[in-house]
């Protein structure tokens, strides 16, 4: 069961130069039960708060007049793992999987329900929430097994390469240790996305080669000739620690 009260304590950072648009949300995330609402009219400001307060989730304008949100994406991720939701006018597919593929974790088009974008917030806190249920609640499996130099620390959210830090994002994190749990099983694209993102798949198979590509690129010496992250044809992906 989910634990809405502690949904609801959550940080939320909102990043819009439309000042209506910033105060619409904070009133009806206030409706559901949010106290806690950071606001930027800027991208450079948005980083700069996000550093200041730890939000536990951003809601990010791609248009912005200084920096965009995708270069605010892009220096989030160097120090912070937390979900971000993008808003844009844009509807194409590429856009939407760009600003998935450099660290989003969920795409809203203009114009949009606000209520909409409350409920995205809340399914990404339970999605976060149910992560950690799952690594609490098995024993039997307390650390995803290692994978060649690979390391998956679940206890600190992080993972290293050879020793080395590397920065994930939040969802490239989730995909990689639900594998890890997996490890040496073909898991298919359906299943990821219902374990992973928590959505039927139809609409997601582009979503999800995105991310199995930036995975690769950050860990594999080779990413188009994967050693770990292995492509089955036909039935999805697995990973294996022997390389095979």
């Amino acid at each position: 069961m989910f634990n809405m009260e502690g949904i609801t304590d959550k940080k939320i950072l909102l990043v819009d130069d439309e000042e209506d648009i910033v105060n619409m949300l904070e009133t009806v995330l206030y409706k559901e039960g949010f106290r806690t609402i950071y606001k930027a009219m800027e991208g450079l400001d948005a980083v700069q708060l996000c550093k200041e307060k730890n939000p536990d989730l951003i809601v990010l304008d791609i248009m912005l007049p200084d920096i965009d949100g995708l270069e605010v994406c892009r220096r989030i991720r160097e120090f912070s793992y937390a979900p971000i939701i993008f808003l844009s006018v844009k509807t194409d597919d590429v856009d939407k999987l760009l600003g998935l593929g450099i660290g989003g974790d969920d795409y809203v088009t203009k114009p949009f329900s606000p209520k909409e974008v409350a409920f995205r917030i809340k399914a990404q806190f339970r999605r976060t929430q149910y992560l950690g249920n799952r690594i609490t609640t098995k024993p039997s499996i307390p650390t995803p097994p290692k994978v060649g130099p690979i390391e998956i620390d679940p206890n600190k959210g992080e993972v290293t390469l050879d020793g080395k830090l590397v920065t994930l994002t939040a969802k490239e994190y989730q995909l990689l240790l639900y594998m890890a749990e997996n490890t040496n099983r073909i898991l298919s694209k359906q299943r990821i996305c219902e374990q992973v993102w928590g959505e039927d798949y139809l609409g997601y198979d582009n979503t999800i080669m995105v991310h199995i590509r930036h995975l690769r690129e950050k860990l594999e010496a080779d990413p188009g000739k994967p050693i770990f992250i292995k492509t089955i044809k036909g039935l999805g992906y697995k990973l294996t620690t022997r390389g095979e």
